[in-house]
């Protein structure tokens, strides 16, 4: 049974959803934009037999608090500060991770400063290569280099209801086997007053990331995390180079491709599961 709690994590509300045995291996599910922890709806039924589940809602995503952006820098250094001291509170001290999109900058961060934490690291369309980065990231690209505010404005149609069920549709097969739910709820996270501008800051921070691709790689190498990659591999965002990529430096690292788009758990959740179960099971 999944329940749904919060909890104080240095005064800010931090919402999660929990199954599992608290003796069993423990697995950080680490959701992506525009989404929450919800996006792992499907797939923790289909884990929580044999692990210890926690999926955080980060600060200013789903039921998570967003506080105002004169309080809260909306950085992913600070976000990551967050759900560091979050494992902490609900004891998480060693346990595998799953990173998607911005849980990826967001769990890696953490491995970086707690390598000893790290059981294990599943990648399902989680970046951590330059060459995983599509032409869809030249708006941002554009922002970066020059954050005035006409590029700003000019990724607001990312935050737009119909471009948040595209991130949901592209790329399958059948879009009549995406739930409209999942985009449906990020839609109204994404309309509440204020949630625009958190979002482009993030857009804006996301340069952060990619100038710790180094740091990130050179964690790969020196310590060898056993890694899974279980990548959608008709993202429009980030392509299967990034899942390649890996083994550059994981070389023992496991790919796996499917036909699906960016959200690959809204279509794959069960084949993807058992990878996972697989995975986890040999380490």
């Amino acid at each position: 049974m999944t329940t749904y709690r919060t909890v104080d994590v240095n005064g800010l509300s931090v919402f999660y959803r929990e199954a599992g045995a608290l003796t069993a291996p423990k697995l950080l599910l680490l959701h992506g934009f525009p989404s929450a922890g919800h996006m792992f709806r499907d797939l923790i039924p289909l884990l929580a037999d044999r692990f210890h589940l926690i999926a955080p809602d980060l600060p200013g995503f789903g039921q998570t608090d967003m506080p105002a952006r004169s309080e809260f820098t909306y950085t992913f250094e600070n976000i990551a500060n967050v759900i560091d001291h979050f494992t902490e509170v609900v004891g998480f001290d060693r346990f595998a991770v799953y990173i998607f999109d911005y849980g990826a900058p967001t769990g890696l961060r953490l491995a970086v400063k707690h390598p000893e934490r790290i059981t294990a690291i599943i990648s399902q369309n989680g970046n951590a290569y330059e060459e995983g980065l599509s032409d869809g990231w030249n708006p941002m690209r554009a922002y970066w280099q020059d954050a005035s505010q006409s590029n700003r404005e000019a990724l607001r149609q990312l935050l737009a209801p119909q471009t948040t069920r595209w991130q949901y549709t592209y790329g399958v097969s059948n879009e009549a086997t995406v739930s409209p739910d999942g985009s449906a709820l990020d839609t109204f996270y994404l309309a509440r007053p204020g949630a625009d501008d958190v979002q482009l800051d993030l857009f804006g921070d996301y340069k952060s990331n990619v100038a710790l691709y180094p740091t990130f790689q050179h964690y790969f190498r020196i310590h060898q995390p056993p890694l899974l990659a279980v990548w959608g591999k008709n993202d429009p965002f980030f392509l299967p180079a990034g899942a390649e990529a890996f083994k550059r430096d994981v070389p023992e690292a496991e790919i796996h491709f499917f036909d699906t788009g960016h959200f690959a758990l809204e279509t794959h959740a069960e084949v993807i599961a058992m990878a996972i179960r697989r995975f986890l099971g040999r380490q």
